[in-house]
């Protein structure tokens, strides 16, 4: 590897990738800072501004499968809740939650990542408060296209404050927190919407699914203006440039790549593959324009950063993570509550195994990958194969009214391992990024891991309902087909994190803190 791929003792001490020429070396401001004495000072308050990170970012995450148990109640207690619009549900926060990543993290680094924390949050709270009290099904499709859009303005600003507040170590035990958040939102997600449609009830049950994130939301929004760090003076004072033309082209190529696999079941037919190919071309067209931009202008992502071998390599594996880890959740629920006529509160009981096995294993993942490094990504990477394994067994051979006791084992398994792949891999990806691109980098990563969501849940779902119908509503048929194209995901996952460990050691450049 080239020397400018290895990873010095400090990470921000990594030269910056050469994405502008003279001028914009000559504009280039230091990171963020507000009280914090020099440039090695640590911030005094960074592991309380880490808490206000983790409320705001989960309450995001936990959107992305809170509603899952609760489509049931709104199907049956909303006017207007027809089959698209429950759909659109799900698929709309999705689209609109990838659209703004990339953009909301340059923003965040371009005008100051608390303010677009604190908007992103703003935002999100209101506009559940819109779907809690959602008339019909149209103005919950849009309450909940601004949910996804304000998601995407808050995802990059978490990422990118931990980026900024933390150094060495720390930064992995930060990382490994925010990625024990990931793992504990999206598993306890369908447990709490249980809950909350028990306690509230069918019909309207679904609307407190909503109404949660307001206290959360607000709090966070007035610890955040005390704790986070404001944009130093002469942040405030810098003009940047926000490349309109890269963002819609982005954006563009973004949308047009979710959306056939988030509407793979309502669109049928194959013309709408071809978005597939729009969305290529518009990539391309993305790519010429930022490279002809960045010789004279601030482009939306500096495209050296796939040069680096942990930042490119880490992408990649987190979107093959995502395609087979966030699918596990969707087609589990569906088996329980429509297959064996599970409640939403014991659908919801069954992710807990995972959650805590997540929350446990991403904590320890974050203090010892400066020691271990990617081989600890390996080290997750078969524990989830094995658990999911596990899954696709017990449901072939026990998919009986106990399946949620059966499922303890291996859903605590993949916990574990998911735990030592997700925050660990989020903490290498970054570790050569400097700190004033934390934004826009760790948005990339969280279009990673949505786009391998959408086409993970679009590929499992594929063969999951397809089984179903040949086998005229067999779930334990269905389901274990289905979480076998999941378990390929994850092993390209495991493939890739071994290809990165063999090519480090043999030439000496392996990605550690």
């Amino acid at each position: 590897m080239a020397p400018e791929h290895r990873l010095p003792t400090e990470p921000d001490a990594a030269p910056t990738v050469a994405h502008h020429d003279a001028h914009h070396a000559a504009t280039a401001a230091p990171p963020e800072r507000t009280d914090t004495g020099s440039g090695d000072q640590p911030d005094p308050n960074r592991w309380k501004a880490l808490v206000i990170c983790l409320l705001g970012g989960g309450i995001v995450l936990l959107d992305v499968s809170i509603v899952n148990v609760a489509l049931q109640s709104i199907s049956s207690g909303l006017p207007g809740a027809t089959p698209e619009a429950v759909q659109w549900i799900l698929s709309g926060y999705a689209l609109s939650f990838g659209l703004l990543l990339v953009p909301g993290g340059r923003l965040g680094d371009a005008s100051g990542r608390r303010r677009m924390f604190v908007i992103g949050v703003g935002l999100f709270t209101l506009a559940s408060a819109l779907c809690g009290f959602a008339p019909n099904g149209i103005v919950l499709v849009v309450a909940r296209l601004v949910q996804g859009l304000a998601g995407g303005l808050l995802t990059p600003q978490v990422t990118a404050l931990i980026q900024q507040l933390f150094r060495g170590k720390e930064r992995g035990t930060a990382f490994g927190l925010f990625g024990a958040t990931v793992g504990i939102a999206t598993a306890i997600g369908p447990l709490v919407g249980g809950l909350l449609i028990t306690a509230f009830g069918t019909e309207n049950g679904w609307r407190f699914v909503f109404f949660v994130n307001l206290p959360v939301g607000l709090v966070t929004i007035l610890l955040a203006f005390r704790y986070l760090p404001a944009a130093s003076r002469v942040e405030r004072g810098r003009k940047h440039d926000f490349d309109p033309v890269g963002i819609v082209l982005l954006g563009a190529a973004v949308v047009a790549l979710l959306l056939p696999f988030v509407q793979s079941q309502e669109w049928k037919g194959t013309a709408k593959w071809w978005l597939v190919v729009a969305a290529v071309v518009l990539g391309a067209l993305f790519v010429l324009w930022e490279r002809r931009y960045a010789r004279s202008k601030e482009p939306v992502i500096d495209l050296g950063l796939f040069r680096r071998r942990s930042f490119s390599l880490g992408v990649g594996l987190a979107t093959l993570y995502f395609a087979g880890f966030t699918p596990l959740f969707f087609v589990l629920t569906l088996a329980l509550q429509s297959g064996l006529g599970y409640s939403a509160l014991l659908a919801g009981l069954s992710s807990v195994p995972f959650a805590i096995g997540s929350g446990v294993a991403s904590t320890i993942g974050g203090r010892v990958v400066s020691r271990f490094g990617r081989q600890l990504i390996v080290v997750g990477t078969v524990l989830v194969l094995i658990g999911l394994g596990g899954v696709i067994w017990v449901v072939a051979n026990h998919y009986r009214s106990d399946l949620g006791w059966w499922l303890v084992v291996p859903l605590l398994v993949a916990g574990v391992g998911s735990g030592l792949t997700i925050s660990p891999n989020q903490t290498l990806t970054l570790s050569e990024v400097p700190v004033e691109q934390g934004g826009s980098a760790g948005g990339l990563i969280q279009v990673g891991a949505r786009v391998g969501s959408a086409i993970g849940i679009a590929a499992v779902g594929s063969v999951f309902y397809s089984a179903l119908a040949s086998s005229k509503g067999d779930y334990a048929q269905g389901l274990p087909l289905g979480l076998g194209v999941a378990l390929g995901f994850v092993a390209a996952a495991l493939l890739a994190g071994i290809v990165d460990v063999v090519v480090g050691r043999i030439r000496g450049t392996e990605a550690t803190v």
